[in-house]
């Protein structure tokens, strides 16, 4: 079953006069209704749809909420009667598609409640009428009273604001003045007879816009005729007794809380000792709290005094790090030049050990030539050594002959006569 918020009304589950108001929107348009195409724009639950059908050749019935469509389908059947789901601004339909389009209590949801006059003034035929109702926003803020706006509107018309806005559309607007009175019938018990007539008298009064409860208007492109005063007498309309009812609900509701009244006193007592119990230990607390107050102080002080040293501790690193940064950058300056000095020597010992390298090669040369001329003298000084060593033999031989020579006897005879050679 569809669910009663308030803005969605579900018969059966709300007061007859509520019903009985929104009932009575439908009935003025039935007049209206007869053998045309009608649209309700916004049906909600399907209930005036189907008053309308009752009437109309056919009923285009049209809400965007899945829950009421659903809902209408399956309590209003009948042939002529289509329920779809549909935006208001946005209709699903062909140009002149109906003769009659009714919206009640709709537009106050729009946000873009102008492009929904757009769009009803694009689907109606050239001699098609709108139906549109809305709360008189000045009313109906003062009768919620503290409940405060509606959260399911979006935007409230009070009587000109409504008139000036529906004529920027269409060109005629009959505007009519919806209230819920008090009404007193004189009805024959005799079963109604075929042709009974009603008469009906309606004190002539000032109609007062402000204080209305709705605003109606039929709305058309051409010039319509008639704007006859309209009473719905509803078929449960003894509204005294209905509110004899409604009073004794609410008497028998206000017993109901003049017993929670004194439940609610009995416990006030006990609360109030509560609250005494709850008093005597809020001052002991009191007290403690305030000798927390005081350490906290004192706690306060001393961070304060921390604080302070903090604040000179961070200027002295700040400039430390100022200092660092100084000696930072002089030391990169250093290695830099260090670098280049590193890369220079470098270099220069590339080119020392090239020119060495080259050196040495031409040595090695030399050596590679001085060692074969050392060969070479080496095998002639033996050669040499060989021959001195021969030479050296033949002295000793020819000293070792010398010497025997004289030696000899004869020859130191031959030296005394003057014979033999000098030696």
């Amino acid at each position: 079953m569809a669910e009663f918020t308030g803005e969605r009304l579900i018969p059966g589950e709300v007061d007859i006069d509520l019903l009985n108001e929104h009932m009575a929107r439908y009935h003025f348009a039935v007049r209206l209704a007869r053998a045309k195409r009608v649209l309700d724009a916004g049906c909600g639950a399907g209930y005036g749809s189907a008053e309308l059908a009752d009437v109309a050749e056919s009923v285009t019935a049209i809400d965007i909420a899945p829950a009421a469509v659903e809902y209408a389908r399956a309590h209003y059947a009948l042939p002529n009667l289509a329920f779809e789901q549909a935006s208001c601004t946005q209709l699903p339909y062909a140009d002149g598609a109906f003769d009659l389009v009714v919206a009640f209590e709709v537009i106050e949801h729009l946000e873009n409640w102008r492009d929904f006059l757009q769009e009803v003034r694009r689907v109606l035929a050239p001699a098609g009428q709108l139906i549109v109702s809305t709360p008189n926003r000045l009313y109906y803020t003062e009768s919620r009273g503290t409940e405060g706006a509606n959260p399911f509107h979006v935007h409230e018309f009070d009587f000109d604001e409504f008139t000036r806005e529906l004529k920027q559309f269409f060109p005629y607007v009959s505007m009519f003045l919806e209230n819920h009175i008090e009404g007193v019938t004189f009805q024959p018990f005799q079963p109604l007879e075929p042709g009974h007539t009603v008469e009906t008298r309606v004190d002539a009064a000032e109609p007062v816009p402000d204080e209305s409860h709705f605003f109606l208007a039929v709305c058309a492109h051409r010039p319509q005729i008639g704007n006859p005063t309209f009473v719905y007498v509803p078929r449960v309309a003894n509204l005294l007794r209905e509110r004899e009812r409604h009073i004794a609900k609410l008497e028998g509701e206000l017993a109901t809380k003049d017993q929670w009244l004194d439940k609610a006193q009995l416990d006030l007592a006990e609360f109030d000792r509560e609250h005494r119990k709850l008093l005597v230990m809020f001052r002991e607390q009191k007290e403690e709290l305030e000798q927390s107050n005081r350490w906290a102080e004192e706690l306060n002080a001393a961070l304060a005094a921390r604080g302070a040293r903090i604040d000179e501790l961070q200027e002295e690193l700040a400039r430390d790090q100022e200092n660092a940064r100084t000696v930072v950058a002089a030391y990169n300056a250093k290695i830099a030049a260090l670098e280049q000095e590193g890369r220079e020597k470098a270099q220069w010992a590339l080119d020392i050990e090239a020119r060495l390298s080259a050196e040495i090669r031409n040595i090695a040369d030399a050596l590679t030539e001085t060692a074969a001329t050392l060969e070479q003298t080496e095998k002639d000084l033996q050669e040499r050594t060989v021959w001195a060593l021969r030479l050296e033999q033949e002295k000793r031989q020819l000293e070792d002959l010398l010497h025997m020579v004289r030696a000899s006897r004869w020859v130191k005879l031959g030296r005394k006569v003057g014979l033999g050679p000098a030696l």
